[in-house]
């Protein structure tokens, strides 16, 4: 019977001709630039190893790339609001700008199982059910 979750490391291992091989995180790829490796290289060092099967890496980088742009947007809304001749239009464009970084992120992170959502932990599942129960009782009484 298959099991469901990630793969253990033994499972991931596997002995062949030169012995035991393990599974080795993804590098960044060569067109990225230092900063994105460096996004790049916290989310891979945060997750176990297989996570990232090499179908996803495409869609990883893009969300490194989208990251980093962010920060981007983020400082020139920073250097447009500490200027002494504040232009609305210009803001607002940067505004619209950074909330199309926050999707793409919001997006590419939600389809690798970045997100806090994408997370399930069976003893806060039940937590919600819990609450509605006890409030039905206040009612009730």
């Amino acid at each position: 019977m298959l099991k469901r979750g990630p793969k253990s490391s033994a499972e991931l291992a596997t002995i062949g001709p030169a012995g035991i091989v393990t599974m080795r995180r993804p590098e960044p790829t060569p067109d990225m630039t230092q900063e994105q490796g460096e996004v790049w290289q916290s989310v891979v060092n945060r997750l176990p190893a297989e996570w990232f099967p090499a179908e996803t890496l495409p869609m990883l980088a893009q969300y490194c790339r989208h990251v980093v742009s962010s920060r981007h947007v983020a400082q020139l809304i920073e250097r447009a609001m500490a200027d002494g001749e504040f232009d609305l239009d210009e803001y607002n464009r940067l505004l619209i700008m950074q909330e199309r970084e926050g999707r793409a992120m919001s997006s590419l992170a939600s389809r690798m199982r970045l997100t806090q959502q994408s997370s399930y932990d069976e003893k806060k599942a039940h937590r919600g059910k819990r609450v509605i129960s006890e409030a039905a009782k206040l009612w009730e009484g």
